[in-house]
């Protein structure tokens, strides 16, 4: 039976390739759904089918319209299933609401757990790797990923995701312990070091936190030399190779030492002939260097009524936001379908009061429901500075239905709170009323909430 079945699916899987050269998406996510059904644990089959899934959406990242309502039920299916520890309704599920939006982030994670739970360890990997790829900073989609590769032996990037835990969150102690732990179990793996009896077998734990400069000393894994240093070996013994340059230009980077990043990035980009992806790295350490000198005047003007620290601080902010502008909108260009930086650059427009040109960004941004509550409270804000009320009160009801008060708390009291000011210029005070409510029973203290509230009362 078993042997039917693989047959059958892998002739579905045929089927859905053909389709797939010949752009008919449906029919080639049908046949491969098909073949996935049949052999969960193939992970050719469960590529093939997000592969099909995402050109169909014209690589966009956000699937089809509406796909946050439409994905709703599936939502609470997937709840259902994980509650009843039904592992394959819980895949079932994520993998139809994966045909409405493949990049749903939350999808592949509970796909990925589900496939562990079934012992389809390759398809669990493969989909906590896109989960984690689609949120980055999401500190319990890198740690499963990080415990999966661990129980694998997959101690190399492990260790590289517990270290970024530990970046994510500098408090987190077992991150920073298990970042140097997995990179020991390498070393004992790769020397067979299990049964050494002298420390000369070993590479001790405090060998193990330089190589990943855990300890912050920074040295690599010549002895007696630094990470610096080898690097700009690297660099003298092969100027030709670009990838040395980007390495050391990493390095100063995260020392903090923007000219000296500013400067090897420059050669790279040069040695390069332009490579696109180069000149953004360097685009991105000059507006980290301008944020520098941003803070350093700053911290200059600070309890100081000195008018010439006080005009410099305006304009580097000034200067700052100019070229946040002149890059997001550069790149927009080159990533028409990247929401993330639309967001970014309606937020720099709003700063500098440009709201005509923020509010088409936000109204995009609306259709990844990552950026979704963000967006419309953003939108709502836009329309109060252009004075429409009533197209503000809109993006705020549409708010408000969707912001989650333990994930979202300051988007919860902002989007309430905006809500009720409108509703109370309206003289709808009974509902004016339920929305400061809402706000200050997560903050009693929240803005003038309580003061309009005890008016509003009177």
């Amino acid at each position: 039976m078993d042997a039917d079945k693989k047959k059958i699916a892998a002739d579905c899987w045929k089927k859905g390739s053909e389709a797939m050269s010949k752009e008919n998406w449906d029919y080639a996510i049908e046949m491969c759904g098909k073949a996935v059904l049949l052999v969960p644990d193939n992970l050719l089959y469960r590529q093939t089918l997000r592969g099909v899934e995402r050109r169909k959406y014209g690589e966009n990242g956000t699937g089809a319209k509406m796909s946050g309502l439409k994905i709703a039920p599936i939502r609470a299916r997937i709840k259902k299933g994980r509650l009843k520890k039904d592992w394959s309704a819980v895949d079932r599920a994520a993998e139809d609401g994966l045909k409405l939006n493949p990049w749903d982030a939350q999808l592949l994670f509970e796909l990925g757990q589900s496939a562990r739970e079934q012992g389809f360890t390759e398809v669990a990997v493969e989909s906590l790797r896109n989960a984690v790829a689609q949120d980055l900073e999401n500190k319990e989609f890198n740690r499963k990923l990080a415990e999966l590769l661990e129980s694998r032996g997959d101690y190399s990037e492990s260790s590289k995701i517990w270290q970024r835990l530990a970046r994510l969150d500098p408090m987190d102690g077992e991150a920073r312990t298990k970042a140097m732990q997995v990179m020991t179990d390498n070393v004992i793996d790769r020397g067979g070091y299990e049964g050494a009896d002298t420390t000369k077998d070993t590479m001790a734990d405090h060998e193990v936190a330089k190589r990943l400069n855990l300890d912050g000393s920074g040295p690599a894994d010549g002895p007696g030399q630094s990470d610096e240093a080898d690097l700009v070996h690297a660099v003298r013994r092969e100027p030709e190779m670009v990838e040395h340059r980007l390495k050391l230009a990493n390095f100063y980077r995260k020392a903090a030492r923007l000219e000296e990043a500013t400067t090897t990035l420059t050669e790279a980009l040069e040695l390069s002939e332009g490579d696109s992806g180069i000149r953004e790295s360097l685009e991105d350490v000059q507006l980290d260097q301008l944020r520098q000198d941003l803070n350093l005047a700053k911290d200059a003007a600070a309890g100081n009524n000195d008018d010439v620290a006080n005009r410099n601080v305006r304009a580097l902010g000034e200067e700052l936001i100019k070229r946040e502008i002149e890059v997001f909108s550069s790149r927009i260009e080159r990533y028409p379908n990247d929401l993330k930086l639309k967001s970014e650059l309606g937020n720099r427009f709003v700063r500098i009061k440009k709201y005509n040109q923020a509010i088409p960004l936000f109204q995009v941004c609306v259709k990844d429901q990552r950026l979704q509550t963000a967006a419309l409270t953003s939108l709502g804000k836009c329309f109060i500075a252009e004075k429409k009320g009533k197209l503000a009160k809109r993006q705020f009801e549409k708010a408000v239905e969707t912001v989650d008060q333990l994930d979202q708390p300051d988007l919860y009291k902002e989007t309430h709170y905006w809500l009720a000011r409108l509703l109370e210029e309206e003289g709808n005070s009974a509902e004016a009323e339920n929305h400061y409510t809402e706000v200050l029973a997560v903050d009693y203290e929240y803005k003038d909430a309580l003061s309009r509230m005890e008016a509003l009362s009177e």
